[in-house]
Order: structure tokens, then sequence, then C-alpha cells
């Protein structure tokens, strides 16, 4: 070969020679053939794919730049350069004045001109290619082409400039200027290719996603985000300031690959599923399958009949086999093992690039110790030539960048492809739940589902990111394996035996960690659900004065999660004391070995520095792989429940017919309806059939299953037989508003197309118009998550307005009319849902308790227990006396009152619009509790401000103009959260380092040191023991030395180990007590906090702070504070080593560490503003989902599933917008770093060839392998001080919550008498109050006296100040000024328990906790069981109670949930009774409690408080007739006060009020 080759040539092709001098050189030969050939070689394999692009069709003409005419004009003068050079060589060899006796030129001369040529013109071809590709700016193998080219060519570049030299003339004229024109030509074409060729349509992009016009340097080293950290730095970054995302990354693109790749994957594995149920049941399936053949059913029927007979069999067998297993753990019964598939199918590209990325990463990092080695045999040999110092200084910087470019590379596909299966996941799970069944949905609580979203979806996301490791960890253990046995020979197994040994240790570690972990995340659940539902019943935490029971029960809970955490810690401690000491074992047992071994075995620098390295490339992949075997087995929990809840059963699309050929407009044949598969039917044999634009009422008596029939209407329930048939479009109301947080405008519209004058009407018939004028924004108001600034009645007006707006053919209504006043459901039945309505020419469908509106409906379906028993119109049914008059025998006495009224105003409606407002927010849902006083004190500000009376109407425009500022004022109800910006504060530092304990911390701090200092001196010990090497060179090593070597080096890394274990000892304890302080501390104060507090802060943002901030504080503050100081210390010592080895360095630290500053301070500034905006553009996508599936029946009614899953889509792209540049930011630092690690290597190599002269051989080696571990050690602290800045907000945001302001004390020195309030008498005195104090007086100087034993009624419209009364007995709001006085005793001067314990009062929305229905009754346990038991006796629960397993231990759900709202107020009437204090407040329940509970709760009241003085605020007037007195109460004032009959003469407000009410002075007399 090098014979043809030198014949090619006509000179030389390789001699040793020219290598060993001082001054070597590349003979020529080698230049003119291998070195041309590398960067053609190059350009002709990548030309194809650039060629191809020429042979497409192009659709339009692109543009020509002027930078690509550059380009091509390069390129075309190098092709002239190349003729040029074939000329010269053809006038030597055949011109005129050619020497005949010279020899003729050597081929190579014709050649290479040629191959040039050939390749400038591909050249031109490629760029062409470049430019017509869509979306490309630069080629990347263009520009490495150009890069090896102007490399390869500075070898003759140098070797032609110094033969110039050596000889003082230039032999070959013409050839050497045509090399040096197009060198310089070259570089010009590599300088070009550099830069990016941006076409117009990429530029528009450009500007909002730099990304696209990166050039590909740019985009190896991520320049093309420096705009973004330049912005960050200079001020915290907003949404608005991110990018937009490539279109492969958004959610819509991914999901759509995702679900189809699912699709068929899915479909392959429910065949497999059915399969394998299927073999079990193939007896069966025979003789089924030979009766259908029978019966003439072969032609494919057979199959279909056999499948579904199959499924019946198998749903009985399964019953069976579920009882036997019921014990063990339920069988997989759903199609499992298709997520991952899917996932590796959808994203395999991605996959396969970033496997190849970590695959030369992982083999160059193999490359370095081999390089160290070869520098210590540098160092030691001085006979070694100098100039192979310098190249071995070179190679490591070499390859330490491209190793750090392919691993940043690497990282960035794996973190966006983990991100991207994050995106697939949630899409896919939103996507499923908008049509899932119910028997799925029942499995999972809408808070599970919400966890598959963000917790499961997670933990994909995090393996994800590492998933190559799985090969990439076993390949480097395997290489660093083979490397070691070159060095030490066999004594590297004693070494790798303790590695091993480790592995297993680590394991038991880990599942012990993990089954703390998971008792922790019990005890975490408990103390949330307490925490969640004190928050949700704080009212009636306060008004009972139960707080401390409650914070005990918390404090409780916390101090088991403390031990446990305090466990986990120390358990943390022993496994780092064992990573510690690991590496230090780890050599310790090879160099004790491979001396110990034979005497011949000494161990020298190369050796010793080159395994140390090595043992450090170890030691990664083995931590790394029981942490990924960690994470993938919790990731298989993940999948199986993904899985499980994406491969359940859709709902029935076809369980409700759309037949056009049925006159009817909806439906019922003979059906049968349930919720679940296998549960009891709810309806049964139910027919009807709904003529189009009829009014159809349904009635029955609770739980008749009336809001059933509209499921099943709505096709939400399980049909076991007959069918339902609709034709039109629905619209539905259900029974509890469902309301979207978005403005009030969006929720009536709901998607549909804004038209103002339908708008207008809806508005005005819904009653809304007045509700507009008090919210503040009017119907661009924003309405917080689920309705919480609307009072009930609103709410159901918007979900009704919802359904008027759609124009829809059939309205389903369910019970729209309860949660609104009487009055107010009149004026609606009359102006939407009634026959002279909006809504007069629709099929509508109104289920109703409200008996007045019978007489008017067309025909009334009456329900009993799921079965329908008569159907007919009102007259009708009256007369047929069957189960619909027992219904209204029922009602009777209501109904007599109401009718007389009826038929004197005939439903006027006259009277109602003067009184548009009258909606009372005290009719409430249960849920919410905050709402209705917040709404209350909304209503009163506005009113003080309109100055109360629907008369100015008419002015009242004009004072609105001069009113806006300040109701804008009160109408942003909540405040927004704040998002900490910029630096945190040190004093948030010192406030945790305080909370630790400053004893604790400052000896952590002193003992980590000691530890590195160990460190440091082990490793000079090291190099020191490797000297011994030259020392006994050919002697034998004395046995005393070598043992004294071992035994040091073995006691310090012993030392080491030790010195960290009593550091996590020390910060353990110390973070304990921290998480201790800071809990106690928070949960002390939010009890502590007046009532405002809660009504303007949403109960979700509390929650958080004891969920996630206090979780940080928990776990994640010290992690990273022990993770902080571990990395600071450790660069520090590095510097340190490579100083004291070579003190050259010294010069470089300074411009390193500002360039280091630098980076970490515009990287840190930008990336903890992603990191917010993450969290921030995180929640509305959760807060979405759980709107939606709380809303699902609603959304699947309009048939709006589409436009929520576009919704979904964007919302979830919002945060990608900042989850991206996150991860880029992360990326832009690494590379940053790693080039200045990268320089610190090189430096602390060059100095070392420098100074080869005054240095030993163990200092070169100890200098060099610190350095080359300080790149991640500076990568890691930077991340860590990121991470601890981020953490630390959590300790900034609990003690925001610790330094509100507290309401007055609960206990006080002055104490009232034992028995107080013993006669129970009430006396104001100018009272006056306001809610807050910016705003205005809710009560104006009220004063009255109320004697023992009096019933006074409290009345009044919404907003006059009547639970402001009560609000103001119980201190929940403070006087502004006047006092109260009960029995004489002023009570602002006691205690808040003192004066709460010793009231009582039933309150509107009956709160339960959970726990034993003991602990609802009396949380202090002060009664005994017989007390207890009569209480219960009186309150009509006694049977109840009784027959329940547990009796008074019966567990209560969260909420009271599992007892009816009837049986709640109940309880709460109990509590009462318990209490038998001397005053009672009733704060009149109505819309929750039928009327049967009420005359219950009314008779009791009546006969156990005969000795009580009794205060109930009214809101219906039939329940106060009966009292001794009436306050009627109008904006804050008393206006009227006296017995109810002389009231009524009086014809004031409050005859007004009765006569609306339909009560009359007749009534009064016979009541």
């Amino acid at each position: 070969m090098p014979a043809a080759l030198e014949e090619y040539c006509g000179s030389i092709f390789w001699n040793a020679s020219f290598l060993e001098t001082e001054e070597p050189d590349l003979p020529v030969c080698v230049e003119q053939t291998v070195l041309v050939w590398i960067p053609l070689g190059l350009l002709w394999l990548c030309a194809p794919w650039h060629l191809a692009s020429l042979f497409r069709r192009q659709a339009k003409v692109k543009h020509l730049s002027k930078l690509y005419f550059c380009k091509q004009l390069v390129v075309f003068l190098l092709f002239l350069t190349a003729v040029a050079g074939l000329v010269v060589t053809l006038v030597e060899d055949y011109g005129p004045a050619r020497d005949t006796a010279a020899e003729r030129k050597a081929a190579v001369f014709y050649a290479n001109p040629v191959l040039f040529a050939v390749s400038w013109i591909l050249v031109l071809l490629c760029q062409e290619g470049v430019r017509r590709r869509d979306g490309a700016v630069d080629s990347a193998t263009l520009f490495l082409f150009w890069l090896f080219l102007v490399i390869c060519d500075i070898f003759p570049f140098q070797t032609l400039l110094r033969e110039a030299l050596r000889e003082e003339k230039i032999s070959d004229v013409p050839r050497f200027c045509l090399f040096y024109i197009s060198f310089g030509l070259e570089l010009t074409a590599l300088i070009l290719s550099a830069l990016a060729d941006v076409p117009p349509e990429v530029e528009k992009l450009g500007k909002k996603n730099p990304e696209l016009r990166a050039a590909f340097l740019s985009r190896i080293t991520f320049n093309w985000f420096n705009s973004m950290v330049i912005k960050g730095y200079k001020r915290p970054l907003v949404q608005e300031d991110l990018w937009d995302l490539n279109e492969a990354d958004s959610t819509g693109y991914i999901n759509q690959l995702f679900q189809s790749t699912m699709q068929s994957e899915l479909h392959a594995a429910r065949i497999r599923f059915q399969n394998s149920l299927k073999k079990p049941a193939c007896r069966n399936r025979d003789s089924v399958q030979e009766e259908g053949i029978q019966n003439g059913l072969s032609n494919g029927l057979g199959k279909g009949v056999s499948q579904d007979v199959l499924m019946m069999e198998e749903k009985g067998k399964n019953k069976d086999k579920k009882e036997k297993k019921n014990k063990k753990k339920e069988e997989e019964n759903y199609p499992t093992s298709w997520l991952i598939p899917t996932i590796y199918k959808t994203f395999k590209w991605v996959l396969i690039e970033s496997a190849i990325f970590k695959l030369i990463q992982d083999l160059l990092s193999f490359a370095s110790p081999q390089l160290l080695k070869m520098m210590v045999s540098f160092a030691d040999d001085k006979s070694i030539y100098t100039w192979k110092g310098y190249i071995y200084a070179l190679l490591l910087l070499v390859v330490a960048i491209l190793q750090s470019l392919c691993l940043q590379q690497y990282f960035q596909r794996c973190f966006v492809l983990g991100m991207k299966v994050r995106t697939a996941i949630m899409a896919a799970v939103y996507k499923k739940s908008l049509v899932v069944s119910n028997d799925a949905r029942k499995e999972s609580t809408v808070g599970e589902t919400v966890n598959l979203m963000s917790a499961d979806a997670q933990r994909f996301n995090d393996v994800t990111n590492f998933i190559h490791l799985l090969w990439s960890c076993p390949l480097q253990i395997a290489l660093a394996i083979v490397f070691l046995w070159f060095e030490l020979g066999p004594s590297v197994l004693a070494g790798l035996a303790v590695m091993v040994l480790m592995v297993p240790v680590n394991g038991l570690l880990a599942t012990k960690a993990r089954n703390i972990q998971i008792e922790n995340m019990k005890f975490k659940d408990r103390r949330m659900k307490i925490m969640n539902e004190i928050l949700n019943g704080i009212k009636i935490l306060k008004l009972y004065a139960w707080e401390l029971s409650f914070q005990k029960q918390v404090g409780d809970i916390r101090e088991d999660e403390l031990k446990v955490m305090r466990n986990f810690a120390y358990l943390t401690s022993v496994s780092t004391f064992i990573f510690t000491c690991a590496p230090a074992l780890v050599s310790l047992v090879s160099f004790a070995v491979f001396v110990g071994v034979s005497p011949d075995n000494i161990l020298n620098a190369e050796k010793a520095f080159t395994a140390i390295s090595l043992f450090n490339i170890l030691r990664f992949p083995l931590a790394m792989l029981p942490m990924l075997i960690a994470a993938m087995v919790q990731m298989t929990v993940s999948r199986k429940r993904l899985e499980k809840f994406l491969g359940g059963d859709d709902l029935d699309s076809n369980c409700v017919r759309h037949d056009t050929s049925f006159n009817t407009a909806v439906s019922v044949c003979d059906g049968t309806f349930a919720w679940e598969r296998d549960a009891e039917a709810v309806l049964k044999n139910v027919s009807l059939d709904i003529k189009p634009g009829r009014l159809v009422a349904v009635v029955g008596a609770v739980g008749s299953g009336k809001s059933s029939l509209m499921s099943a209407l709505l096709g939400e329930m399980h049909n076991t037989k007959g069918f339902v048939n609709i034709q039109g479009s629905l619209a539905f109301v259900p029974q509890q508003a469902w309301i979207q947080n978005a403005t009030l405008k969006d929720n009536i519209l709901f998607g549909s197309p804004y038209e103002e004058r339908q708008f207008q009407e809806v508005i005005q018939a819904c009653a809304l118009a007045p509700d507009l004028e008090l919210l503040g924004a009017g119907e661009l108001t924003e309405i917080g998550e689920k309705g919480i600034n609307l009072s009930g009645g609103q709410k159901q007006r918007v979900s009704l307005a919802r359904a008027a707006y759609s124009q829809s053919d059939i309205y389903l209504l369910d019970d729209p009319l309860s949660a609104v006043d009487s009055h107010v459901g009149k004026h609606l039945f009359s102006e939407v849902i009634g026959p002279n309505g909006l809504l007069k020419d629709k099929t509508r469908i109104l289920v109703t308790h409200g008996v007045s509106f019978l007489p008017y409906v067309d025909e009334i379906v009456v329900l009993v227990d799921g079965v329908v028993s008569e159907i007919g119109t009102y007259q009708s049914l009256r007369a047929s006396r069957g189960a619909f008059s027992e219904f209204l025998d029922t009602y009777a006495q209501e109904q007599h009152n109401k009718n007389q009224t009826e038929t004197e105003h005939g439903l006027d409606t006259a009277e109602l619009e003067l009184i548009p407002e009258v909606e009372d927010t005290q009719a409430d849902s249960p849920l919410e509790d905050v709402v209705s006083v917040t709404l209350k004190r909304e209503t009163s500000i506005r009113r003080s401000q309109r100055k109360g009376s629907v008369r100015l109407r008419k002015n009242s425009s004009i004072k609105k103009a001069a009113d806006v500022d300040e109701s804008k004022k009160g109408q942003r109800l909540i405040e927004k959260e704040t998002m900490e910006t910029g630096r945190v504060k040190l004093s948030v530092y010192l406030q945790y380092l305080r909370a630790m304990g400053w004893g604790y911390s400052t000896m952590a701090i002193l003992v980590y040191i000691m530890q590195s200092v160990a460190f440091t001196f082990q490793n000079i010990w090291l190099s020191e023991w490797t000297n011994d090497a030259k020392e006994y060179y050919n002697q034998t090593y004395p046995t005393w030395k070598r043992d004294t070597r071992v035994g040091v080096f073995g006691a310090l890394g012993v030392a080491q180990g030790i010195f960290v274990f009593i550091a996590s000892l020390l910060l353990a304890n110390g973070a304990v007590a921290a998480s201790r302080i800071l809990h106690s501390r928070l949960l002390n104060n939010i009890l502590r906090a007046p009532m405002v507090f809660f009504d303007t802060t949403p109960t979700g943002r509390v929650v958080n702070r004891f969920a996630k901030d206090i979780f940080t504080v928990d776990e994640a503050i010290p992690q990273s504070l022990k993770s902080w100081l571990l990395c600071l210390i450790g660069v520090l010592a590095t510097l340190f080593v490579i100083c004291l080895a070579t003190p050259l360095f010294t010069i470089i630290i300074i411009p390193l560490a500002v360039v280091y500053y630098f980076v970490q301070c515009f990287y840190v500034a930008t990336s903890r503003q992603l990191r917010r905006l993450d969290s921030v553009s995180r929640s509305p996508i959760y807060s979405h989902f759980g709107e939606t599936v709380s809303g699902l029946s609603v959304i699947r009614a309009y048939g709006h599933q589409e436009r929520f899953l576009k919704h979904n889509e964007v919302t979830i792209d919002e945060n990608l917008k900042s989850v991206y540049p996150w991860i880029v930011s992360n990326r832009w630092l690494a590379i940053r770093l790693e080039f200045l690690g990268n320089l610190v290597v090189f430096f602390s190599s060059l100095f070392a060839v420098i100074s080869r002269n005054s240095l030993n051989s163990g200092l070169v080696g100890l200098s060099i392998s610190y350095a080359l571990n300080v790149t991640q050690t500076l990568n890691w602290l930077v991340r860590m001080t990121s991470e601890l800045e981020t953490n630390i907000v959590a300790v900034e945001r609990v003690s925001e919550y610790t330094e509100i302001e507290s309401e007055a004390e609960w206990v006080t020195d002055i104490q009232p008498p034992e028995q107080w309030p013993d006669a129970g008498r009430l006396q104001f005195e100018n009272y006056k109050v306001r809610y807050r104090p910016e705003l205005d007086l809710v009560l104006h100087g009220i004063t009255c006296d109320i004697d023992t034993t009096e019933k006074i009624g409290i009345v009044g419209r919404t907003g006059a100040g009547k639970s402001s009364l009560t609000n103001c007995l119980f201190r929940i709001i403070e006087a502004a000024e006047g006092r109260i006085f009960i029995d004489g005793v002023d009570i602002s001067t006691i205690g808040l328990h003192h004066l709460r314990g010793r009231l009582t009062i039933i309150p509107q929305d009956p709160v339960l906790f959970s726990g034993s229905l003991r602990l609802n009754l009396d949380p202090f346990e002060t009664f005994s069981d017989e007390e207890i038991w009569r209480a219960l006796e009186l309150s009509h629960l006694k049977d109840y109670v009784s027959g329940l397993q547990e009796g008074l231990q019966h567990e209560v759900t969260e909420g009271g949930e599992n007892l009816s709202v009837g049986q709640r107020q109940l309880l709460c009437l109990a509590r009462a009774l318990l209490r038998k204090s001397r005053i009672l407040i009733l704060d009149e329940a109505t819309a929750a409690v039928d009327l049967e509970t009420d005359n219950l709760i009314q008779t009791t009241i009546r006969k156990e408080f005969s000795h009580c003085t009794v205060l109930t605020i009214a809101h219906r007037l039939h329940s106060i007739m009966d009292s001794s007195r009436v306050m009627v109460l109008s904006a804050g004032k008393i206006v009227e006060f006296d017995s109810p009959s002389n009231l009524i003469e009086k014809q004031g407000h409050f005859y007004a009020m009765a006569k609306d009410a339909g009560i009359t002075a007749v009534d009064c007399t016979a009541l």
C-alpha cells in the first residue's frame, strides 16, 4: 500500500524520523492524500441528501439572498483555482518551455485538481439544495466539511511556510500562490457557512421563535437563547415574553401523533385481552357457535353473537372469580402493556438520535483518562519531546469540548422528549375524561384523575429524561472495568467487588426509604384532609370556638409525620455515608490488593491517577442504576393506572338515539336505567312521550329518581333495557349550577357567537340585570373557581341564562328554581320557563319542588321510587287522588297560603319588576360558605354606594361613573396571588437557618469543611505515595512503608465518610426542627386569622401553603441545602489543589471566576422566573381539567367536547412555553459551564507542560484528575444554587402567612361569670360596623333591647345587614363604634372563646367534618354519651344513628357527603341542643332543606328553646309570624321593630314583604 502511494505521490509516504525530532512535520505525501481525502470523503457521503431536495417539485420560487450569492461566488472561485492547478501541471508537463530531461509530474498533481474541481461543482449543487429545503437556514454537514477542510489544510500551510523560510526562497511559486489563495477562500467559505441564511417566511416566524433562524453553531451552543437570558436578567420575565413553540412541540401536533399510534396499539391490546378471556370460556363458545350455525346465523353474525354471549358469560364468571380473588389483589381486568409501545412508536426517532449522542459521549468519556495517563508519563519521563505535551493538552481540550457538545445535545433531546411524553399523556387523559363512562368514572375521583394528569404524567416525564441510562450505565461499567484491568490487572476485581456489594446495600436502603416515604405520604394526606376541612369550615370553627380541638388534631398528625421524617433523614445520612466512603474504599481496596499481591507491583502516578479518574467515571452509573430502577418501578405503577384509565370503557354514545321518524321530541320506551353496569336499576320501566313545544314538570319526593331521569335523557346512565330517542339539540340546567372560571359573559355565551339583542333579552329574562349592576365590571366580571363570587341563586340564574342563550330545541331543567327566592322563582318561571316565557316554543322538561308552578304546565310526570306512577295535567291528576295529590298534601299548608295570593295577583309580574334584586344570597348551595359572607358584604358595599333604593335607578347612571373607582376596589374580591420576583432576600435564608437553630447549622458547616480537608489530604498523600515508585526504582519496596501508605490512605477515606455522616445527622435534626417551627407558626396564625382574610383569599391558596410549600420545607430544602454545601466546598477544594500543584493557575482563576459569576447571575435570574411561570401556568391546566370533570354532564349535553379539547391544548401550550425555555436555559448554562470546566482542564494541563521541570508526576496527575472532575461539580453548583433559591421561596411564602394580623385574643384575663349568660338579655348601643377599614359601614348605629326568652325575627332584603348582625354578636367582625351587652357584660372585653363558647348558632349551611359523628357533635369530649343520645333523640336522629353499625362512631365523610342535607341540618340542631346556652341564633336554612325537615327543626326549637332568647334570620316569613317581635332592617338601620300583627296593620316595609310572600292579615290572625 505505501509503495503504491509513494508512486502516486512521487515522494516518501511515511517515515518515523519525521516525528522523532524537536520540530516534527508530516510527509508531503500524507498531506496530499490522506488530508485531502478526509474532508472530501465527508462531502461525498452527505451530498446525496442535499441533492435529493433538488429533485423535489418546487411549490414556490425561493428567494435569493446576498449571502447565498457570496457563498456560490467563493465556491466558484475555488473551482477556478482547481482548474488553474490542473493547467499549471499540464503546462509544466506538456508546455513549450518544458524541460525534456525532467521526469513527468506524479499522478497526484493531475488527480487532486480534478478531484477538487468535481467536488466544488458538487458543493455548488449542495448549496442550491440547502436553499430549496423548507425552513433551512444553513447546513450542518457543509459547515463540518469546511471546518475539516481548513483544519486539514493547516498542515500543508505550515509545511510550505517552514520550507520557504528554511530555504529562504519559494521553490514552486505558482502552486505556492494557488494554495494560499484557495486557503483564504476556504476560510471565507467556512465563515460564510457559519452564518444563517434566513428566508423571509422563516424570518417572520423567527421573531416569535428565534430558534427557527439559528445557525448550526448557534444551535449546538444554544446561543439563540441569549436574548431571553439577557431579558430575564434585566427584568423578571412575564408570560408575554415567552416565545412561540415549534410546531413539533405543540400539544395539538403531539396529541395527534400519539392518539393515532395509541388507537392501533390499544386495539391490539384489547384483542389480546379478549383472547386471554376467551381461553377459559372456550367450551361455551363452541356450543354457542354451533347453536348459531343451526339457527342459520353463520353468515358472520354468529361471531357477533358469540362475542356478546361470551362477554356476558365472562361477566358471570368474573363475578365469581372476583368474589374468590377479592381476598387477593384484584386481577388486571383491562387491556395492559400498550402504553410503553405507544410512547416508543410515537417518539422513536428522537430516541434513536439521542441514543447516538449518548453513545459518542460515553466513548469519549473514556478518552480523558487515557490522555491523563499520557500526560503523567510525559511529566515523568523528561526525555519525551515538549511538543507532545502541548498536543496532549490540546487533545484533552478537544475531547472535552466534543464530549460537552454531545452530552448537551443528548440532554436537550431527552428532556424535550420527556416534556412531549408528559404532554401526550396529559392530552390523552383529558380527551379520555370527556368520553369516559360512569363505571370508569366511579373508580377514580376527580382528585385521582387530576393526579393522573399531574403526578403520573410527571413520572413518565422523569423516567424518559434518563431512559438511555438503562443501556448506557452497563456499557460505562463494562468499559471502565476493561480499562482498569489494563492498569491494575486482576486486583481491580477487589475494588469492583466492593462496588457490587454497595448496590444491594443501597437497594436495601432505598426500599426502606420508600416504605418510610409511603408512611409519610399517609400522614401528609391525613393532615391535608383535615386542613382542607378546617379551611372550608373555618366559619363554623370560629362560631363554635372549636379551633383548639382541630389545631390539636393537626398537631398530633404533624408530630407523627415529623417522626417519620426524622427516620427518613437518618436513613439518608447512612446512605450518604456509604456513598461518600464508596470511592475512597474502592480505590483503597484496589490499591492495597495491587500493592499486596506481589512485591513487583509498584504504584506509580500513571496507574494511580488513571485508575482514580476511571473510578470516578464508574461512580455515576453505579449511583444512577438503583435510582433509575426505583423510578422505573414507580413508573410501572403509573403505567398501570394510566392504562386502566385510558383503556377503560367509553360512554356508550348510542344509548340515546336520534331517529327523526318519531313524531315526539323526547321518547323513552320501556327504559330501565342504572348508574353502573352491574348496579341496581334506579329507574324501572319508564315510558314517556313528550311532544315538541310542551312544558312538562317532573315531580316526586326526595330520592324518587327525578335527577336520574334527566341523566338518562342525557345518555349519562347505563341503559339495561329499552331506549331513549331525542330529536334536536339539548340544553341542560343541572341542580347544582356549574360555573366556569371565566367572565360572566363567557359563562352565558358558552362558546356561542355573541349577539347583543339576544344577550340582553336573556339577561333581562333571567333577572340578571340588577346583579350586573352590582358586579363591578358588569358582564365582564371575572367569576372565580366554582362560581365562588356568586351566590347560589345567581349561579343558578347564570346557568339558566346559558341554556336560554343556547337556542337549543329541548331544555332539561333539573330543579333550577330551588336555589332562588320564591319571588325570583316566579319571575324566572313567567319570563323564561313558563307558558309566556322566552322558551315558550321549545320543549321543556322541568324538575321542580315548587308546587305553585304546577297549574301552569302542560303535563306532569309523577315519579315514585324510580317508577312513573302517573302522567297527566294538573287538574286530572288532582282529581285522580293518586300519588300526586299525596305529594300536594305534604305541602298543603304552604299551598293554601300561596294560592290565595296567586288568585289575587294572577302571577302578577308588574310587582316583581319593582324588586328585581330581591334575590337572596342566603339561599345558597351548601358548598360555599365564604361566598355567602363575601357576597353579603359585596352587595352591602354597593348598596351603600347606591343609597339602597330601587327608585334611584334612573339617576344611578350618573352616580355610576363616580363610583366606578370605588366599586373597583371592592370588586377585586380575590387579590391576585403575589408571585415573588427578583432575588430572594438574605433574610429568608437567615430565617430558615434560625429556625434550624444556629448550633446545628454552624456545626454542620464546620464538619463539612473538615470532610473536604480530609479528602484533599487523601489525594495529596496518594501523589506522595506514587512518587515512591521513583525513589525505590529497581529496589524492593519496604513492607512498613507500604502498610503506612495504605493505612493512612484508608483512614483518611473513612474519616471523610464519618464527617459527612455527622454533618448529615446535624442537618437532619436541624431540618426537622425548622419544619416543626415553620408549620406550627403557620397553623397557629391561620387559625387565628380574622374571617375577612378567608373571604379574600381562595382556600386553594392557603391549602397550597400547607401542602406544596410545607412539603418543600420538609423535603426539598434540606436536600438542596446539603447538596449545595457539598458542591461549594468541593469546588473550592478542587481549585485549591490545582493551585497547589501548578501555582501559575492562580492567574487564570480570577477571569474564570468573573465569567462564571456572570453566567450564573444571568442563568439564575432567568431560570428562576421560568420556573415560577411554569408553576403559575401549570395550575390552569389542572383547574380547567377539574372544572371539566365536574361539568362533564353539561359539556356533553351541549355537545361542546371539541371546544374544551381545543381549550385544553391551548392551556397546555401556554405551560409548555415556559417549560421548553427552561429546559433550554439549563442546556445554555451547562454548555457554558462545561466550556469553563474544559478551560480549567486545558490550563491545568498546559501549565503542567510549561512548568514540567519543576513538577513531579504525582502532582500533575493530581491536578489534572481534579480538573477533570471540576466540570461536573461546577455544573452542579449552579444547579444547586438555583434550586436552593427556588426552594427557599417556600419559606418566604410560609412566613408571609405567619405575618397576617390575628383576630382578638381567644382568652383574656377578664373572665365572665361561670353561668353567664344566665338571663339572655341583649342590648345594642349605637352599634356600627364595617367589614374592612377601607369599606363603608354595613350597620349604621343599631340600638335595641331584647329581653330574656324573647323570640325575635329579623327580616330585610339582601344586604340589609341581617347576617352582619349575627357576625357582630360572635365578633366575627369587630365594632367600628358602639357596644353590645349580653346580660350586662360588654362582649368586646372578654376573650373570643369565652364569648363564642357561650352562644349557640344553627348556621345556614350545615358544615360537617370528616371523623366520627361524635367528634362532629362534641370535639372536646365534654359531654357524656347519654347527653349526646338525648340530643340526637330531640333532633329526630336517634333512629337513624342507632340503626348505623358503628352508632356514634359512624364515620362522616368529607363535608358530610354521606348524609343527606336534611340530616346534616338536624345534626347542627343536635349541636345546639348539646350546648344548652341561653341565646340561640338561627340562620334559617331554606334552599337546602325539604319542608319536612324544616318543620321538624321548627317544632324542636319551639319546644326545647322556649326558655332561651332566640334570634331568627328569616327568609320565609311564615316561620317568624309567631315571633314576639320582628326587626325589619334596611340598609343597615332598623326601620321597624314590633310584633308581626302591629307591623302588618302599619302597612310599612314588613307589610310589603308579607304581601310578596303571599301572607295577608288574615293568615296572621290565623297564626
